[in-house]
């Protein structure tokens, strides 16, 4: 009898130690390419009840106060701190671009010339992940399963798609905005799979060009808005309201991007990626991550406060809901999970601040440089000794100056004296006194979590709140420590997720931290980041 009961026990023990770790069918990242926090609540109550946002923030869990914790705040910097729960100064993401100290040219951050592109014959599927020094949380989840987890990034900028999927990816797919059709790179495949190959040959960019763009309601309901027409907007398509794109049919697909309608391709290409591919379809975790590009175009071109700007987050709406009911549907309902960020916020165009008595200005750095390096010419007698101003760092031709037998603390403390004077910059100094200057412990803490040697600069810039780094006079940007380009949203929804939300400090660098203690895998390898508890079931 004892015999018998012994065996029971240890019987139940190994079946219990059978039992598969909990996982949602399916994770989907979504990132918002320039998305402000206050976009979530800005236009609340212009959001469909059954739209994406609402059904978020209403049925899921949102942090409220989620920050960068890193400057510059652009595009690539972002995509990688999400996934790999990391910050620059150790993914060696340093902007989409960065000078290369030792190569001594411009390197751009997923480019990959040991690659071909596949889909297309331009140069724009000459990429991978090969610059980012650490795994995602995507590579995490491939890892735990031993590979058998199938994980795709998608975004219409191959920095998008690529960074978030990480090194051992399944796929990444970007949009090739010469011939208006979804490409690769040889890192991941030969040839694009057949259902790529239909989906291209729809050729829905040329049919949205038919429909043109137009409000999605009423003109005199956009009460959050500047009038339609700004001197200070950008033209891409005309003067105002209804936009007809017809005569960019067949003829570019680049602009589909500054619509909503980049927007839409996205959604749709991420939904037959679910189907084709067949995501989520059973017991083993996928990972799919999806960015949003458009918004970024939009904001550029028009500014946040512009008409185009709220028509487009209105209907992005619309295209979250729809991508929530496919994957209730596709998925199951309950059975995946979501998390929507954004990689960086926005300016406020510098000429509406001040129409309405706030500061704000542009700075031409580039200007700025070309007459800083005639000077320097001037006293040094070293032609085109700045040969970058990337990520707001000024970089120095240090091989010239070791020629020269010049000091270089001599040249950025001269530097450093002839910018202090430069309207629109509030703090130059040498980046190797970072941590000896005055300057508030966040903005410190920032610019140290921007910093890897081999990528970065000189002479740090900081610019007055609400000034800019242009290249024209029209639209706006983003890059620096600053709210209105840190405070970003974060929502989490569907499995595993609480219902709730959190007005403590959280981080970027926490998503993917959560992520991992939420499907019970590792952290990345580089991560700093916290798993935040809230969220949590």
């Amino acid at each position: 009898m004892r015999k018998f009961i012994v065996a029971l026990l240890l019987g139940s023990t190994l079946m219990a130690n059978t039992q598969p770790v909990q996982r949602p069918k399916l994770v989907v990242g979504i990132v918002v390419d320039q998305m402000r926090w206050d976009y979530l609540y800005r236009f609340n109550d212009r959001y469909a009840a059954d739209g994406g946002f609402k059904r978020m923030l209403n049925q899921g869990f949102t942090c409220e106060s989620t920050l960068i914790p890193y400057a510059p705040t652009v595009t690539a910097c972002g995509h990688a701190s999400i996934y790999t729960g990391s910050v620059p100064a150790i993914n060696g993401i340093t902007g989409n671009s960065w000078w290369d100290n030792q190569e001594m040219r411009s390197v751009y951050c997923t480019e990959d010339k040991s690659v071909k592109t596949v889909g297309s014959s331009s140069a724009l599927g000459l990429m991978s992940p090969r610059n980012l020094l650490v795994t995602t949380i995507c590579d995490e989840l491939r890892l735990a399963t031993n590979f058998r987890s199938k994980v795709i990034g998608i975004s219409p900028k191959d920095r998008g798609g690529i960074l978030p999927a990480g090194h051992s990816a399944n796929a990444a797919y970007w949009y090739d905005n010469t011939v208006g059709d979804w490409i690769t790179s040889t890192y991941y495949m030969n040839e694009l799979p057949q259902w790529v190959k239909d989906f291209n040959a729809k050729k829905l960019v040329d049919s949205y060009y038919e429909k043109g763009w137009d409000l999605l309601y009423p003109a005199d309901t956009y009460i959050q808005s500047s009038a339609d027409e700004k001197v200070y907007e950008g033209k891409p398509f005309g003067k105002n309201f209804p936009y007809d794109l017809k005569k960019f049919i067949g003829k570019t697909y680049s602009s589909v991007l500054t619509t909503p309608y980049g927007n839409t391709l996205t959604a749709e290409f991420a939904k037959t990626a679910i189907t084709e591919e067949h995501l989520g379809a059973d017991d083993i975790t996928d990972f799919l991550a999806v960015s949003f590009s458009s918004p970024d175009y939009i904001g550029h071109t028009f500014g946040p406060n512009s008409v185009e700007a709220e028509d487009g987050f209105l209907r992005l709406d619309k295209e979250l809901g729809s991508l929530l009911n496919f994957l209730d549907n596709k998925v199951g309902k309950g059975q995946y999970t979501v998390f929507l960020s954004a990689d960086h916020g926005v300016s406020q165009v510098p000429e509406y601040l001040q129409e309405n008595k706030l500061p704000g200005g542009r700075v031409f750095m580039s200007n700025v440089v070309k007459q800083l390096n005639n000077n320097l010419l001037e006293k040094f007698k070293i032609p085109g000794l700045v040969v970058s101003d990337d990520n707001y760092q000024l970089h120095l031709n240090r091989m010239a100056l070791d020629s020269a037998k010049i000091d270089k603390e001599e040249v950025t403390e001269w530097i450093t004296g002839y910018l202090s004077a430069e309207p629109g910059i509030a703090r130059v100094f040498p980046i190797d006194e970072l941590n000896e200057v005055p300057l508030p412990g966040r903005i410190r803490e920032m610019l140290n979590n921007g910093y890897y040697p081999r990528r970065n600069g000189d002479v740090q810039v900081i610019l007055h709140a609400n000034y800019i780094d242009a290249y024209s006079s029209t639209g706006t940007t983003h890059g620096l420590w600053n709210p209105y380009d840190a405070h970003i949203p974060l929502l989490w929804y569907g499995w595993g997720i609480k219902q709730g939300k959190t007005n403590h400090d959280t981080y970027m660098s926490d998503i993917a931290p959560t992520l991992a203690a939420l499907l019970h895998i590792q952290m990345p390898s580089g991560s700093v980041g916290k798993v935040i508890q809230e969220v949590l079931k």
